[in-house]
């Protein structure tokens, strides 16, 4: 958004906590910045308010914007199909229109008589604009690294909980591919000194803010769960999902969430398309996978194919522009009409 041009007046990462230590731990703070965003929207006055996902946050700044008359339109929906769905009642009672970035999520706010539009995938957007647009010269982020091994990238999330729990487990299977190389793709908005601790002793090498281009490069990726699996789909790179959690926040979950798979790649399908590891057995699963991702041409081809699949089923770029549009065509309307949406 501040590319676009937008006025960046807090950024998100000085908002988000993640697992149930954490939020509470920093509940003074989420409460500062919940009444920081309530008088930023008072002085600024909107013609319309636009949360994007983070909905413990964001459904609390929803409500008070309704309460204050102002319009919301809700852009890629939280995850209420997953876990929560109280929280379609919340959307129902605040939100005027949702947005939704995957095409079953129509028919889902639909059986909760929730007005919802799809426009596409944005991720698309952003994969043919780096590596089929504008892109970069990706041959220089292999500049000082041998070249003469194949790649198995690591995305280990953005987090730095989930570098955490999860990164350990990946550099865990280093020793059993000797004749690959390892790449981290780097969170740019993390410190690098986050990954030194846990990158000591082992072959691998980091790359910052050059994801695509990374995974346009290697053979294979393990990827912990989140946009990344079905950013790496797109880009057709066979790959395994894998996340862990702390065991308090793992045990809460599991009360909670009630889905069959977790990775969007096998959520959007509706089947096994990747290989989902969660919590437990990690590195015994990393190394089994890859194994059959690497040597196995038919199990790999099957994945491929299915990726083939997953790409018509979301649909053509440009998902960003077509929902932009929209949302201003129902603005302009209602100010014609004098009614509310």
């Amino acid at each position: 958004m501040k590319i676009q041009g937008g006025t960046l007046v807090r950024h998100y990462r000085e908002t988000a906590f993640m697992g149930v230590w954490k939020v509470l731990m920093n509940l003074r703070t989420i409460t500062r910045n919940l009444k920081f965003c309530k008088q930023d929207i008072l002085d600024f006055q909107p013609d319309v308010i636009i949360p994007i996902d983070f909905p413990g946050f964001n459904l609390r700044i929803a409500r008070f914007a309704r309460n204050k008359g102002f319009k919301t339109f809700y852009y890629i929906s939280p995850k209420v199909w997953a876990w929560n769905k109280k929280r379609v009642k919340i959307i129902r009672e605040t939100i005027d229109k949702m947005f939704v970035i995957f095409p079953f999520e129509v028919d889902f706010y639909r059986n909760y008589n929730v007005d919802a539009e799809y426009y596409g995938n944005p991720v698309l957007d952003a994969i043919i604009e780096k590596l089929d647009g504008t892109g970069s010269n990706s041959e220089s982020v292999f500049e000082g690294l041998n070249s003469g091994r194949p790649v198995i990238a690591l995305l280990p999330g953005s987090r730095k909980q989930e570098i955490h729990y999860c990164l350990p487990e990946m550099l865990a299977v280093i020793p059993h591919f000797p004749e690959y190389q390892f790449i981290i793709a780097g969170a740019p908005a993390l410190d690098p000194s986050l990954y030194d601790k846990y990158t000591e002793g082992h072959d691998v090498r980091i790359i910052y803010d050059r994801t695509y281009d990374l995974l346009k490069h290697s053979a294979a990726a393990v990827v912990t769960s989140g946009t990344a699996t079905l950013e790496t789909a797109l880009i057709m790179i066979p790959e395994v999902v894998c996340y862990k959690m702390g065991s308090v926040t793992y045990y809460i979950g599991k009360q909670f969430v009630r889905v069959r798979f977790f990775s969007l790649v096998n959520i959007i399908m509706g089947k096994e398309v990747v290989k989902e590891l969660l919590q437990t057995g990690l590195r015994t699963g990393i190394i089994d996978e890859l194994k059959k991702i690497l040597f196995n041409n038919g199990y790999r081809q099957a994945m491929l194919d299915n990726y083939k699949k997953l790409r018509e089923i979301l649909g053509q770029p440009g998902a960003s522009g077509r929902t932009g549009r929209r949302m201003v065509e129902l603005l302009k309307g209602s100010r014609d009409n004098k009614s509310v949406l």
